[in-house]
């Protein structure tokens, strides 16, 4: 089978193709014949080696963990419905391959008539969301505010707080994404502006009740001092590269939720991930997928990532 090999810890140019066997499932596992792969900010610092301990890899290793396909083969103590199911699923030591070896208690199954690539660009990132929403609640009537607005968390975000009928703000960054962020009913305002936040309260009469931070840094901290007193903050991410700082004063005055003191929120929990392909297969959450890269291709899908080019969510087709 093909696959995508990280042979030492570095640029996106140390990801390398190459063929392994088969791999064949143990007595408590199942074989997903890939159709599609998920790609994640995190697999680039995971790659970088600015990845959280507990996600750090000894090279060489196989980056990602996310597939969607069908069940080719199971072992011998796993219920014999799954064969030829589409599922999504967590593969065990690693994602970019044509063949994953899961644990059905990390696969689900695909609703009908949801695609798979589709099913894919939720999995991780929608499960996410869910769990940030139901930490950091938003209601009818809230003012919201989501940086980044379209990127493959923050889309998803985006529209479950517009169906609990919140006014979302999506702070993105170029024409392109001001665009897609309007798409899915959201207000924008480009934040490489630099009176980004001035829009803000001009569309939310003068601030936010709930901020949704997943760039960290100075667009973290603008996210902060945007927050109403009695505000909610939720910190996801640091695509800036350096996390929000939250100052005593505001910790105060704000409800502040730290995903790094949740780490249990960033593991597939089933539920989440059956409640949100059940809210696709039913039309209620429209993933936003930006760009496919072929599976050979794992070194561009990574410099488009860290450039910052791309929408939505990205996918490795094999």
């Amino acid at each position: 089978m093909r696959a995508i090999m990280a042979s030492r810890i570095g640029a996106p140019d140390v990801l390398e193709p190459v063929e392994l066997p088969v791999p064949q499932p143990k007595p408590d596992e199942l074989r997903v014949d890939v159709h599609v792969i998920g790609v994640t900010w995190m697999d680039t610092q995971i790659r970088m080696g600015k990845g959280p301990a507990v996600y750090a890899a000894e090279p060489p290793f196989i980056p990602g963990g996310a597939v969607a396909g069908s069940v080719g083969a199971i072992g011998t103590r796993v219920d014999r419905g799954w064969l030829g199911t589409r599922v999504v699923a967590r593969a065990n030591g690693g994602g970019y391959v044509q063949n994953a070896i899961c644990s059905p208690e990390n696969t689900f199954r695909v609703p009908d008539g949801l695609d798979l690539q589709d099913a894919m660009a939720l999995m991780d990132d929608g499960s996410t969301a869910l769990a940030l929403l139901e930490k950091t609640p938003v209601g009818a009537g809230d003012r919201v505010l989501v940086a980044p607005g379209v990127g493959g968390l923050g889309h998803v975000l985006v529209q479950l707080a517009l169906a609990a009928g919140a006014t979302v703000v999506a702070a993105v960054r170029g024409a392109e994404k001001l665009a897609a962020a309007r798409s899915l009913g959201a207000e924008a305002v480009d934040y490489s502006v630099p009176n980004w936040p001035d829009q803000v309260r001009q569309i939310a009469d003068g601030g936010v009740e709930a901020a949704y931070d997943g760039v960290g840094g100075a667009i973290g901290a603008a996210s902060v001092d945007l927050l109403v007193d009695g505000g909610r903050f939720s910190g996801y991410g640091m695509t800036s590269g350096a996390q929000t700082t939250i100052g005593a004063a505001d910790r105060q005055r704000l409800t502040v939720c730290d995903m790094s003191q949740l780490p249990e929120f960033w593991s597939d929990n089933p539920r989440r991930v059956q409640q949100i392909l059940r809210e696709a297969a039913a039309g209620r959450v429209r993933p936003l997928i930006g760009q496919t890269y072929p599976l050979a291709e794992a070194v561009r899908a990574h410099e488009d990532i860290e450039a910052r080019r791309f929408i939505g969510k990205s996918l490795l087709l094999p």
